[in-house]
């Protein structure tokens, strides 16, 4: 075995070695997609329209590329806090999750080989997740019987 062959550290996702055709192209790929069919979606253009001012777009694409390589490539180009920004948005409910996940699950499938779109996907569905808990606790609901959006 080579020098660098042994000096290059496998990055494991769940205990799993990540899939060497995850590349940071694929996650801008997927990035740019993603918000692409979010500006145009009826339910959450409005939303994300009113959050991200037309001339920050680049800056959060930006952004979102750099946490999807920490969180899937284990880069440290993201140390960002993104919950209080979801906090800040009054009208953010359980369908606009659905459909984020929806939206997101159409552009990993269609950009992704089946073994990363699955990594992103567990991952985006446990941010929803932590994202819809944190919602209800900030507004003084409870979180109790919310579960998981697996579809």
């Amino acid at each position: 075995m080579s020098e660098k062959a042994n000096s290059a550290k496998t990055i494991l996702i769940d205990g799993a070695p990540l899939p060497d055709v995850l590349t940071e192209e694929m996650i801008h790929d997927v990035v740019h997609g993603f918000y692409g069919a979010i500006r145009k979606d009826a339910l959450l253009g409005p939303i994300f329209d009113g959050a991200i001012k037309p001339d920050r777009w680049p800056d959060h694409l930006a952004k979102m590329c750099d946490f999807w390589s920490a969180t899937l490539l284990r880069t440290s180009r993201y140390d960002g806090r993104p919950l209080p920004p979801h906090l800040r948005i009054p009208e953010l409910g359980e369908a606009h999750f659905r459909q984020w996940l929806k939206l997101f699950r159409a552009t990993v499938t269609s950009n992704c080989p089946p073994e990363v779109a699955t990594l992103f996907m567990q991952r985006a569905q446990r941010i929803a997740h932590s994202f819809r808990l944190a919602i209800a606790v900030n507004r003084g609901k409870s979180s109790i019987g919310i579960e998981p959006i697996m579809e």
